[in-house]
């Protein structure tokens, strides 16, 4: 009986030792747990930290570039700008030399002109203080009257001409004029 006497104390010595490492392990990892969670805490804040260093760092390396670009990109936007006004006032001034050479009034020559044509009809206002005014009065050196008996068709057609012609040769004065004072106010 020996035999199996000895076997049965070694099972039961292996069997305490297997029992006796197992709790070994099992107070290791509550040890290491109770650890992390002592620890951990520590180890986040200092990870945290670390990385708010290397945040601050890399924002002030983006900063100096972002701002050469942003100041670099505001002047060529305003050196844009101003080359645009003056290509702007070098054709406002060609097209102003163009319709001129070609007499053709300009806003403000029309400006002028509607200006002085509404002091006159105030002036004629005030002159005639609501009284009808007086009829037109005939202007010429009286060859269309003497035109008009020797043949009506022939005078309407001849007068007609000659105020056409008038009417044009005014037109063209008072562009000239216009456009003279308008250079002089310029």
């Amino acid at each position: 009986m020996s035999t199996n006497s000895g076997e049965k104390v070694s099972d039961l010595q292996l069997s305490r030792v297997i029992k006796d490492s197992a709790h070994q392990i099992w107070l290791a990892g509550l040890g290491a747990y109770a650890r992390a969670e002592a620890e951990g805490s520590k180890l986040f804040e200092s990870l945290a930290k670390i990385g708010e260093r290397l945040e601050k760092t890399a924002k002030e390396r983006m900063t100096a570039p972002l701002r050469a670009a942003e100041d670099t990109v505001s002047g060529v936007r305003v050196t844009a700008s101003d080359t645009w006004e003056r290509l702007e006032k070098v054709f406002e001034a060609r097209v102003a030399r163009a319709l001129h050479s070609l007499q053709i009034p300009t806003a403000r020559d029309v400006k002028e002109l509607t200006d002085r044509v509404e002091a006159l009809q105030k002036a004629v206002d005030e002159l005639t203080d609501g009284r009808t005014p007086p009829p037109a009065r005939a202007t010429g050196n009286g060859k269309g009257a003497k035109a008009r008996k020797a043949s009506p068709s022939k005078a309407k057609g001849a007068t007609a001409k000659k105020t056409t012609r008038k009417a044009a040769t005014r037109r063209k004065t008072s562009a000239k004029t216009t456009a003279k004072s308008g250079e002089a106010g310029a």
